[in-house]
């Protein structure tokens, strides 16, 4: 079981770093390349685990993937219907991302596969995208009459259907989008409230036609599509752990090129903004359809805010970072309306409130979220990452700030998202020789 030791050293951080891809994008940029008809190029992707197991996927559906470099793919597509039956059953490793949207593929296809995942994966409710995929005509079977991998998917011959979804889900949404995509006639999913919309951005981007009005996203199926040129930004996630490090570390200053600021991802810069960092925007564009900008992170004094369920679905992946900033804050932090941070990779409420209270920080668990009292002091000892990648990482950043060493145990997991996170981390300090 591997480990880090994180010394507090009291010194800033300070210079550039460039992020991993967005994992999100990067899903989703291989599986439209698949389903495209001849080459789509792919850059800037991320290599962690979760999107490489995904790239396997893909191969063992039958799809030539060519890698060039370290961050340039291609991708040779053969249409909404040129996949393969796999050989065997294909493992999505630890991604909940690449599990349920290659379902709604998958669902679509008129072959047999199984879809399954690490243990952490096969633990985690997988319903809510089988309901959904049965309702349009997949024959799908699984653990819990479906509600957990392995999931076994006999496909084909779906039927557009209107589904409103009892969660705010961009995985829910993206997953009967694809399959609507494969059926015939029209499919609409409305949601609860607005989710991350890469799925949309990229459809749009490709020249599907899509109606979205408010929370509802409808499309005509078996509408074809063109490989393309995808770039794949800097993946926001990532970037909020050097966003807070910069905030709670005494005169840091950090600039993170190129990162994705999807309005519908940015809820960790809304919060960190309205908790009081020091962030610009700069040089904001638009690559392959998607918001992307230069972020530059200055030190400031943070203050306790109330994120509200309104809030969540943007900062759901931010939420173990966000409270190392709410430690570091003046004051209270409530995080409310959370519930679906019980059913991430680990249970984040209880693992974050177990481990805030290990540092000595005065930690509330509630049934959707969390209470947070600030400006305590860190204390050194061991934590655990519950196998988390995101509680890891959150981990090492408080590791910045604490009184005494701390020590991380089982941080493998990380590579499933941001493979050499502590190197840059620790560059930094380096740079403020």
């Amino acid at each position: 079981m591997s480990s880090w030791t994180i010394t507090p050293q009291g010194k800033p951080l300070r210079g550039t770093v460039q992020v991993p891809g967005d994992k999100s994008i990067t899903h989703r940029a291989l599986i439209f390349g698949a389903l495209a008809e001849g080459r789509s190029t792919i850059t800037g992707y991320c290599r962690g685990e979760d999107c490489l197991n995904t790239l396997q996927a893909v191969r063992a559906l039958g799809i030539e993937i060519q890698e060039e470099g370290s961050d340039r793919l291609q991708v040779m597509g053969k249409g909404l219907w040129g996949l393969s039956e796999p050989t065997s059953v294909i493992d999505c490793g630890n991604s909940g991302t690449g599990l349920r949207l290659l379902a709604g593929v998958l669902a679509g296809q008129d072959f047999f596969s199984v879809l399954t995942g690490d243990s952490s994966l096969r633990k985690r409710p997988m319903g809510r995208v089988v309901t959904p995929l049965r309702r349009m005509g997949a024959t799908i079977a699984g653990r819990k009459a479906g509600e957990y991998a392995p999931l076994a998917i006999t496909g084909g011959n779906l039927r557009g259907r209107e589904y409103v979804s009892p969660v705010a889900s961009a995985q829910v949404k993206s997953s009967v989008l694809l399959a609507g995509l494969l059926a015939e006639g029209g499919t609409t999913l409305t949601e609860p409230l607005k989710s991350r919309d890469h799925t949309e951005r990229m459809l749009q981007y490709l020249g599907v036609p899509l109606q979205i009005d408010k929370l509802t996203v409808s499309l005509n199926g078996r509408t074809s599509f063109q490989g393309a040129s995808l770039a794949v930004p800097g993946d926001l996630s990532a970037a909020a752990f050097f966003l807070v490090a910069g905030s709670i570390v005494p005169n840091s200053e950090i600039l993170l090129p190129r990162v994705g600021v999807n309005p519908e991802r940015t809820g960790i810069l809304d919060v960190l903004i309205q908790m009081g960092a020091n962030i610009e925007v700069r040089d904001s564009r638009i690559e392959s359809g998607e918001p992307v900008a230069d972020l530059l992170v200055k030190s400031a004094t943070l203050r306790g805010v109330h994120v509200g369920a309104e809030q969540v679905p943007k900062t759901i992946d931010e939420f173990p970072i966000l409270c190392i900033a709410a430690a570091a804050a003046e004051g209270e932090t409530r995080i409310t309306g959370a519930e679906e941070l019980r059913v991430k990779e680990t249970d984040r409420i209880h693992a974050m409130a177990t481990e805030l209270r290990r540092l000595h920080v005065p930690a509330e668990e509630t049934q959707d979220g969390l209470c947070i009292q600030g400006k305590a002091t860190l204390r050194g000892g061991s934590f655990g990452s519950y196998g988390d990648h995101r509680v890891a990482m959150s981990l090492a950043v408080a590791g910045l700030i604490a009184q005494s060493p701390i020590l991380i145990d089982d941080v493998a997991c990380v590579e499933t998202s941001f493979p050499g996170f502590l190197d840059k981390l620790l560059d930094l300090l380096t740079n403020s020789r």
